[in-house]
């Protein structure tokens, strides 16, 4: 069957230089393209489990008391990170 498409000029000049290296028509190529596809779109989507999730039991310092920030990370951890 013939069919008229519009395809932007981009696509097209990969379209013909993949073709022109597979050796195939880009006819064969766009139907190749369709057939994966359509065939993929009949699959059934995977469900897939929930993420497991953590308590992390809150939090454990005030982010804006810094004294409490140099006493939970560590004076010179932190000291070095603004350097």
């Amino acid at each position: 069957m013939k069919t008229t498409l519009v395809i932007d000029d981009r696509v097209m000049l990969r379209l013909k230089q993949q073709a022109a290296r597979r050796g195939c028509t880009m006819s064969e190529l766009v139907e190749a393209a369709l057939r994966s596809f359509l065939r993929d779109a009949r699959r059934p989507r995977l469900e897939l489990p929930p993420l497991p999730t953590f308590d992390g039991g809150g939090f454990r310092v005030d982010v804006s008391n810094r004294e409490a920030l140099y006493q939970a990370i560590g004076r010179r951890a932190l000291e070095g990170a603004q350097e």
